[in-house]
């Protein structure tokens, strides 16, 4: 490939191999250096049982129009996320069923639990998506956390624990450590609250038959041979009138006119940008860590929880698996279910031998859908705190204080250097459509500057 190219893309996720494929097609040349030794960052699809599995991100909904078309163009065919039956919901230590989207819960916390839901949505609104910091009351809301809102705003213990429950499965966060006002930049970024935790018509709608990183195998089967360097992990990253250069830990060093960095903030902080990088950014660095999520897929001979009429779905607030769905492939066939150890959980779980998550896991399922549970063809694990290129999952969570103080820094470029990431997203920040969205904003500033005059 050489040592040069007009532009070099730091990670190759679906935001940096979106922005690298967009770059491409203006005819130019384009290095992408993943730290990996594979393609797709926060997606990894494997086999398990005899089928593909996703044990990092692997759902799309029908909003999400960044990574549809995305998907559609790539030739990637989709199916339905299976949601029919009875849901499990386990609070304060009793296992309850309900049918529908309404959980099963006292009628005073059925009623709070809709009057929040709807003021939650009316006061993301008051959030702009493209600035955050700009909303009128962002400095008292960024000072609190969620369960500081909670505990002046939600009387009822059903609703306190439902939105506990959501927040965990949305943010892989604690309500105590997430702000309000990324809280609510998030919700209004997704269109609601409601549609972050749906499957029919919401966030989980659907799944990709070949696993969600089909779509950066796809993206980058599409670049020039030899443009995608796997095992490259980036420590420096400096520029001056004239370019960039980008250093490896190795010592190699690639030359390019701009670069577009496509990593979580708390992974760019691993790289030297040199002295004048701006205060707000270097914030977004180090006070924008990773959430805490281990996940667990079990694969069985026969989807029994299906044959006892339930759908699949569970939720917890006690044992490690705090959120549960059917993982079954297309149809039906390769039966299997998905668990997810969530926040400080996540926490306490990591680093334990992968045998204790397992069996940890397996007596969760068979609490919630039966004893056959115990017994799969097949389980794997993937703790997410633990994978040195991710130190997290799904997504970097703003600590109180932190979007009010960086401002603009998530999206701003520093000279040379743009931005990508689900982090910096406008629309679908969190999820998939927004690393699409944000690979193809930042090819479209880079290209702008690579036919522009070059003054740097």
């Amino acid at each position: 490939m050489g040592d040069s190219a007009d532009v070099v893309v730091i990670g190759a996720g679906v935001a940096g191999l979106t922005a690298a494929r967009d770059i491409a097609r203006t005819g130019a040349t384009v290095a992408v250096l993943e730290a990996r030794d594979r393609v797709g960052g926060r997606t990894l699809t494997r086999e398990l049982g005899g089928g593909l599995v996703d044990l990092g991100g692997q759902w799309v909904g029908p909003k999400q129009r960044h990574v549809l078309k995305l998907a559609d163009g790539l030739g990637l065919q989709r199916f339905p996320q299976h949601h029919q039956g009875t849901k499990v919901l386990e609070l304060r230590g009793e296992r309850r069923t309900y049918q529908g989207k309404v959980p099963s819960l006292p009628l005073l916390s059925l009623v709070d639990l809709q009057r929040i839901i709807w003021k939650l949505d009316g006061l993301a609104k008051r959030v702009p998506r493209e600035q955050p910091a700009a909303a009128l009351k962002a400095v008292e809301w960024d000072a609190l956390t969620v369960e500081d809102w909670k505990q002046r705003h939600v009387p009822t213990w059903g609703a306190r624990a439902a939105l506990d429950i959501a927040t965990r499965a949305v943010f892989a966060a604690e309500p105590s450590e997430l702000s309000f006002l990324s809280f609510l930049s998030y919700v209004h970024s997704n269109g609601g609250l409601m549609p972050l935790t749906e499957i029919e018509g919401g966030a989980q709608a659907e799944r990709f038959v070949d696993g969600a990183q089909s779509l950066s195998r796809r993206l980058a089967e599409g670049l020039p041979q030899g443009r995608v360097v796997l095992s490259a992990p980036v420590k420096a990253l400096l520029q001056d009138a004239r370019g960039v250069t980008a250093t490896t830990e190795d010592g190699r060093t690639f030359r390019a006119r701009y670069a577009v960095v496509a990593t979580p903030p708390a992974l760019a902080e691993r790289i030297d940008f040199g002295a004048d990088l701006p205060p707000g950014r270097r914030r977004a660095h180090a006070d924008i860590p990773m959430g805490s999520v281990i996940k667990v897929v079990a694969t069985y001979a026969t989807p029994f929880w299906r044959e006892a009429g339930l759908s699949g779905e569970a939720v917890s607030d006690a044992g490690p698996v705090r959120l549960c769905f059917d993982d079954c492939g297309p149809h039906g066939h390769h039966p299997a279910l998905v668990g997810f150890f969530l926040g400080d959980t996540a926490r306490a779980w990591t680093g334990r031998p992968e045998e204790d998550i397992h069996r940890a896991a397996l007596a969760d399922f068979a609490r919630f859908f039966g004893p056959q549970a115990l017994s799969p063809v097949a389980i794997a694990a993937l703790d997410w705190k633990q994978e040195a290129f991710s130190t997290g999952c799904y997504v970097g969570l703003p600590r109180p204080g932190t979007l009010t103080a960086i401002g603009d820094a998530l999206r701003a470029p520093f000279g040379r250097v743009h931005w990508a990431g689900t982090e910096t997203a406008i629309e679908g920040c969190g999820y998939l459509d927004g690393a699409v969205e944000s690979g193809e904003r930042a090819a479209t500033e880079v290209a702008a500057r690579l036919t522009a005059p070059d003054a740097g």
